[in-house]
């Protein structure tokens, strides 16, 4: 396939690729430059629901990264998206913040507390009993359970936190319902993301740190994968799995130079 760096297409991961919380992943910078110089079509795939492209933009420009809004698609676009082509125009009950939200309000959907046809669960800093009493109620009164992600935990520039399928599992526990969660591993994501970058197959490359979601989701699409173990997974963490990625690199940057 020649170097990693002829790829055309580079499909990456943003928390423990490109940042952990508020500080930057060392050599991100000059990973994120290098692909804009050559010309290389790229899109950040993340599985978090909390910010939206504009929120995530602002966020590398202050971090010393400038991107388009549009090279992001986040799995509250991925969940408005899919949930629009289901039930549009629909009320839902929405644990979760910003960016999870106007994704659904830009897609049609309105907010209901009372007979919401989804329950959605995404990140949140303010999750609470109340919520998860009352995101009982609804799911056991009829509605779907949908979360953005399958993401047990995180990481941030303090180390691991809980994730949208840990913010779930209270709600399945007690409901005895299961949710589907919308972002990486599942396909309607991966598809939605090739679509956007445009790129053929062989000529693209997954970049993260996730086992579970990342690498899974490229060995399913049919594209070469490249793990780095800048965020969730270590090394010693590979003998777990009955799957392995194509490249194994410290951080991203690496790539530029790889054989």
């Amino acid at each position: 396939m020649g170097k990693l760096s002829e790829k055309k297409g580079y499909i990456c991961d943003m928390d423990g690729v490109i940042y952990h919380g508020s500080r930057l992943v060392e050599g991100a910078k000059e990973f994120v430059d290098w692909m804009k110089k050559e010309g290389k079509r790229f899109l950040f795939l993340t599985n978090s629901s909390s910010k939206s492209p504009k929120e995530l933009r602002q966020k590398l420009f202050h971090l010393g990264i400038d991107v388009d809004p549009q090279d992001f698609i986040t799995s509250g676009q991925a969940t408005a998206s899919f949930l629009a082509s289901q039930n549009p125009n629909t009320g839902v009950y929405v644990i979760g913040e910003s960016g999870l939200i106007n994704a659904l309000y830009e897609a049609g959907f309105y907010m209901d507390q009372a007979h919401p046809t989804y329950v959605i669960v995404g990140e949140s800093r303010t999750y609470n009993f109340e919520q998860i009493d009352l995101a009982v109620h609804l799911v056991l009164n009829g509605a779907k359970l949908i979360g953005t992600n399958s993401d047990l935990t995180g990481p941030t520039e303090k180390g691991i936190a809980p994730a949208c399928r840990a913010l779930v599992a209270p709600i399945e526990l007690a409901t005895g319902r299961k949710a589907y969660f919308i972002g990486k591993p599942n396909p309607l994501m991966m598809r939605h993301a090739i679509q956007k970058i445009d790129c053929r197959l062989e000529d693209t490359l997954i970049v993260g740190d996730r086992m579970d979601t990342d690498i899974i989701a490229g060995i399913e699409s049919g594209i070469e994968t490249a793990l780095v173990l800048s965020g969730i997974t270590k090394q010693e963490d590979l003998v777990m799995f009955p799957y392995q990625p194509n490249y194994i690199f410290d951080r991203a940057v690496d790539i530029i130079h790889a054989e």
